[in-house]
């Protein structure tokens, strides 16, 4: 992939998976009947005598997850992040979590990429639920390149993943990308004026609001946390201390996922001016994703205020 092609996270994770399923035959696939739309379609013909559709019964597809990681084989469970982080969600917790069994939940169609499905579908919660639950390792993925960085990193992971993918097609943002679980990684630094942290989707818009903000003489920068958890507390402390200014940028309701982890360590380590950028704690609506973003103030002019604000307010 090259800069500026254009492919949706869950596709570019169900394309590597196919391939890491040539050099290793230690997992299986376990579906929910949307193979197509979750893309782990691919992997069912690839190799079909590794893959399981079991219909629309999402709390047996995570506990029959739950017997193929206790028996040895570590097993991938794919369906939409609004129903394994809440129809499933005493399956993930009490008998994948609890037992730290290595089962990797494909998360597809998180947040407000599926704006024309309304407020059922629409999993602005899911990352506030996983955080809280023991043993939960948190994936989020930017662009085609980290997606699949992030299905490799994933592979032996000493216990679940949750792995929040993407439905919409978005811009490739990096040739490279090296995944390490639980660090951050710094896109930009045009200096110390404030540092916007995003996640998912949102970091393109991000890397955008830096270059704009420069433009003006306003120098940010900018952290992309692709692992909500175990999440990376130094990077929050070194860059509160060095910009003294914190915005957060998620396509999720900004209490309990990034947000919220963010300023839950600034609180205890290091306090510093801070916005929240996110749904504002509110269910979703029908509606093409870049209009609910403006409708929520998650836009790239809101992102841009967001910084002068927290900015304005160093020192006092």
């Amino acid at each position: 992939m090259k800069i500026g092609d254009t492919i949706a996270t869950r596709k570019a994770f169900g394309e590597e998976l196919v391939k890491i399923g040539a050099e290793r035959d230690d997992f299986v696939m376990l579906d929910a009947d949307i193979a197509k739309s979750c893309s782990t379609d691919m992997f069912h013909k690839a190799y079909p005598e590794r893959s399981y559709n079991f219909g629309i019964a999402e709390q047996n597809l995570m506990g029959i997850a739950a017997g193929f990681a206790a028996s040895g084989v570590k097993a991938f469970a794919a369906t939409y992040s609004v129903f394994a982080s809440m129809r499933a969600l005493e399956q993930i917790r009490t008998f994948i979590s609890y037992p730290k069994l290595p089962v990797r939940v494909i998360a597809s169609h998180g947040g407000l990429q599926v704006g024309p499905d309304g407020a059922t579908h629409q999993a602005i919660e899911d990352m506030a639920i996983m955080r809280a639950i023991p043993n939960m390792t948190i994936i989020q993925p930017s662009d085609g390149t980290s997606a699949k960085a992030a299905a490799r990193a994933i592979m032996d992971v000493d216990g679940p993943v949750y792995i929040r993918v993407l439905r919409n097609p978005s811009p490739v943002l990096f040739e490279n990308y090296t995944f390490q679980i639980g660090k951050a990684v710094q896109h930009k630094d045009y200096g110390t004026d404030a540092t916007v942290m995003a996640t998912g989707a949102m970091v393109e818009k991000s890397l955008i609001v830096a270059d704009k903000l420069k433009s003006e003489g306003i120098n940010v920068r900018v952290l992309e946390f692709h692992t909500l958890k175990p999440f990376d507390s130094d990077a929050v402390i070194k860059a509160a201390k060095e910009t003294g200014a914190i915005v957060t940028v998620e396509d999720h309701n900004i209490i309990g996922g990034l947000g919220g982890a963010v300023a839950e360590i600034l609180a205890e380590e290091c306090p510093a001016p801070m916005k929240r950028i996110g749904v504002p704690d509110l269910f979703g609506e029908s509606g093409p994703s870049e209009a609910l973003y403006t409708e929520y103030r998650m836009n790239t002019p809101h992102i841009i205020q967001a910084v002068k604000d927290v900015i304005a307010r160093k020192g006092k």
